[in-house]
């Protein structure tokens, strides 16, 4: 299961709230990529998918489709607001190695 500190809750919830067209969530997967082999994607989406896994927490739903939902089980994400920027952190344990930038794992 993925999970989403309350920051990232936060943060996500601000951005569905602030988009401009209907949304039903967020929608997280893992593409072939990157630097360290794989490469995390996220969006605001309108609908799930038929084969997506759903996590909700407090409201804010999270679709993960199934072949990234294997990489990404146990997961955590938090939002970090930082002096070198904002933006979305990865705690993978399935992940062996990682890339400096964290976007990317392998």
């Amino acid at each position: 299961m993925i999970n989403l500190t309350d920051s990232a809750l936060h943060a996500v919830r601000d951005a569905i709230l602030g988009a401009d067209q209907p949304v039903s969530g967020l929608r997280i997967m893992v593409e072939t990529g990157g630097c360290a082999g794989y490469q995390y994607k996220m969006g605001l989406v309108s609908d799930a998918e038929p084969d997506d896994t759903v996590v909700e927490r407090e409201g804010v739903k999270v679709f993960v489709d199934n072949q990234s939902h294997e990489l990404l089980a146990g997961t955590v994400i938090d939002f970090v607001v930082a002096l070198e920027g904002s933006g979305f952190t990865f705690e993978n344990p399935n992940a062996t190695s990682s890339c400096s930038c964290g976007k990317s794992f392998g």
